[in-house]
């Protein structure tokens, strides 16, 4: 079994991998973290996984005797974490934060997007970066042409998402009476995200110099991420699909589909769907996903099964909750 540990055990990212890493046959959790709660019921905070958990927080954390550790932190907190601790040599981290996404030189994490990185992540990797919810969404949609060299013209991308999205703490714009009935965008243009989206695309394509217009948008739901790209395309829309059929043909999680998505096609699974169509001379692309689970603890546990030679699907073949 493989021995598993979380801090900052008392957030949705957290509660979410909670609940997929009860139902996994191979990981047996050790000790969930959080300072806060330190003493209290697991429950007492993630109230769905009453009669799943009999675990109480805890203030310590073993790093010893745990072969994984999940970082379900605060932006900033897992760099302080790792300055401040001493992490064994073969401790697998994955980190669910911004902190170690973009790679810079001064850590060893490999970003975390399996559809980009497998095969780096397999061979050797220790430390993994999640990715982030929107960069996980507009990167899928992107990657097939990105590989084909085919960015040469300014992105438009205007993305929706739910607003667990924002985190568990409380704040003016996740109220519910603020949230509910209502639609509103945060940091056009100027996105956390579109460092790590241009870091991938980039991989890809060496020569990627084009302009990513991001729109982010709040939506008055909780769970979720539709995002819509446009960008001019020449190339007819059979091979077009034929490049991104033939790019996931591997990959467990990303699909092709011919008919438009819906949010509820994806929410509560660990799928992304991918809808192309051609409007004369434009490619547009639809990419839904969840984002609490694609978006980020189903991709961490995609990760750590990846780090410890596992099949990809394991612990998170989920259905959707459409109805």
């Amino acid at each position: 079994m493989i021995r598993a540990g979380i801090i900052g055990g008392a957030g949705y990212t957290a509660g979410e991998l909670l609940r997929l890493l009860v139902n996994h046959p191979d990981v047996e959790i050790s000790w969930i973290n959080s300072t806060s709660n330190a003493g209290n019921p697991v429950t007492s905070v993630h109230q769905g996984l009453i009669g799943e958990i009999d675990m109480k927080f805890s203030s310590d954390t073993d790093l010893d005797n745990i072969d994984v550790l999940f970082c379900c932190t605060p932006h900033g907190d897992t760099r302080k974490f790792m300055d401040s601790h001493t992490v064994p040599d073969e401790l697998r981290i994955v980190d669910l934060s911004t902190d170690y996404r973009i790679e810079d030189g001064t850590h060893d994490f490999v970003y975390g997007l399996p559809e980009l990185n497998r095969k780096r992540i397999v061979r050797g990797a220790k430390h993994v970066a999640n990715p982030g919810c929107f960069a996980t969404a507009i990167q899928l949609a992107l990657l097939p042409l990105a590989k084909n060299l085919m960015l040469n013209s300014t992105i438009h991308v205007t993305a929706i998402t739910g607003s667990t999205g924002a985190g568990v703490k409380p704040s003016a714009t996740s109220h519910y009476s603020w949230r509910n009935d209502n639609v509103s965008i945060y940091k056009p243009f100027r996105h956390q995200h579109l460092a790590e989206i241009r870091q991938s695309l980039s991989q890809l394509q060496q020569s990627f110099k084009a302009d990513i217009d991001f729109i982010p948008v709040r939506g008055c739901f909780s769970r979720g991420i539709m995002a819509i790209l446009y960008l001019d395309c020449p190339v007819s829309l059979d091979q077009i699909k034929k490049l991104y059929e033939e790019y996931y043909d591997d990959h467990n999680f990303t699909f092709i589909t011919d008919k438009a998505p819906d949010l509820k096609d994806v929410v509560n699974t660990n799928k992304c769907i991918i809808h192309l169509e051609k409007v004369d001379n434009k490619l547009l692309i639809t990419s839904v996903i969840d984002n609490l689970v694609k978006g980020a603890s189903g991709q961490a546990v995609h990760n750590m099964n990846l780090l410890f030679g596992l099949h990809e699907r394991i612990g998170l073949q989920l259905k959707p909750s459409a109805f």
